[in-house]
């Protein structure tokens, strides 16, 4: 019953991650607002897109593509790592150098890079050496103000991100959508919240079934991101093991592993992540493929957050995922903020 017991979660949680993701619908609205605020890189023609990022910084990339995929006549990519591809070259190619520091090792090296291609260059941080080099060679640069963890200003990430889409126009205007998905994330938090008991509280009756599990999401289209962001915030908040899984990709592969072996198989926690605004055919994909997960007799479970648009699916679904995270961090007594693995991962490389 820890989950119900705010006290205890509070001895746990002792740097207030609960905040972030409390405020997560706020930061996503102010995000929009203060970008409203900045001129955009002067730009003639946009051949491509090109978003470079790592993390929690990345990701708010990697829901921006998904979510234009549609709407965008612009190639948009996203790169996590130290290199532009080759084609990715001269002024008419936009790329936007994503992180949250301003430090980022990779993100550094392909702000370099994209310098020396003579592309129209921008970037979107906190600060830090990012924000050196942008005013150095005279590159658009958008500041934030956050002092949490990257993984907790995914609002920003993305809100500062579709700003810039919606305002060049790639995109139609994106205001009420995104004003519709600030709304419905509010909803969802009153839902979720730690107030809310685990009799009525999805979040935490989610988070009770894959505690000692391995869970793996399953998204498609526009939810493929929000599966790798429940992944990751399990790997962050909650320090434990997960995957995701993309449909129709893993009809093609992963149902062929559905035997072997046995032990680790009876661990997994196999959540699929529903949407109407599926292709009909992925609809039906989802359906035939948790029957066969059943079957094999893993353990499953089905999600669906019914919205006409897809953005406030997007977040809703996101905003889900957070505090399903955290909760699962509540039940292993972890403190969920911290991430000394990675942060001695970092120093290592820096030796």
């Amino acid at each position: 019953m820890i989950l119900d017991d705010q006290n205890r979660m509070k001895s746990i949680d002792q740097s207030n991650m609960l905040l972030e993701l409390q405020t997560l619908p706020d930061q996503l609205a102010e995000a929009w607002r203060i970008a409203d605020t900045y001129n955009l890189p002067t730009i003639k023609k946009i051949n491509e897109v090109t978003i470079a990022g790592m993390g929690g910084s990345a990701i708010g990339a990697d829901i921006l593509a998904s979510y234009v995929n549609d709407q965008c006549s612009t190639s948009v990519s996203v790169v996590r790592g130290y290199a532009l591809p080759a084609w990715v070259s001269g002024e008419n190619n936009l790329v936007i150098c994503s992180s949250h520091s301003g430090n980022t090792e990779e993100t550094l090296s392909v702000f370099q890079e994209a310098i020396q291609r003579n592309c129209t260059l921008m970037a979107v941080s906190t600060g830090g050496k990012i924000k050196s080099m942008a005013e150095e060679t005279m590159s658009v640069f958008w500041p934030f103000k956050h002092e949490g963890q990257p993984r907790s200003a995914v609002g920003f990430s993305f809100g500062m991100l579709l700003n810039i889409f919606s305002r060049m126009h790639l995109i139609p205007d994106q205001k009420n959508f995104l004003d519709s998905a600030v709304r419905s994330m509010r909803t969802t938090l009153a839902e979720i919240d730690v107030d809310i008991p685990v009799s009525k509280n999805l979040a935490k009756r989610i988070a009770g079934q894959a505690l000692g599990r391995q869970p793996v999401v399953l998204g498609a289209q526009h939810l493929e991101p929000i599966a790798r962001r429940w992944k990751t915030q399990i790997n962050e908040i909650a320090k434990g093991w997960a995957g995701f899984e993309f449909l129709p990709e893993a009809n093609h592969n992963t149902l062929a592993g559905l035997e072997f072996p046995e032990p680790v198989l009876e661990k997994i926690y196999a959540v699929f992540l529903l949407s109407k605004n599926y292709y009909t055919r992925n609809q039906k994909r989802f359906e035939l493929t948790f029957d066969q997960f059943m079957v094999s007799g893993l353990c499953t479970d089905k999600i669906q957050i019914d919205e006409k648009d897809k953005l406030s699916e997007i977040w809703r679904m996101l905003l889900l995922g957070d505090f399903i995270s955290y909760y699962l961090a509540m039940l292993y007594e972890v403190d969920p903020t911290p991430i000394d693995s990675l942060e001695n991962f970092k120093k290592a490389m820096k030796s």
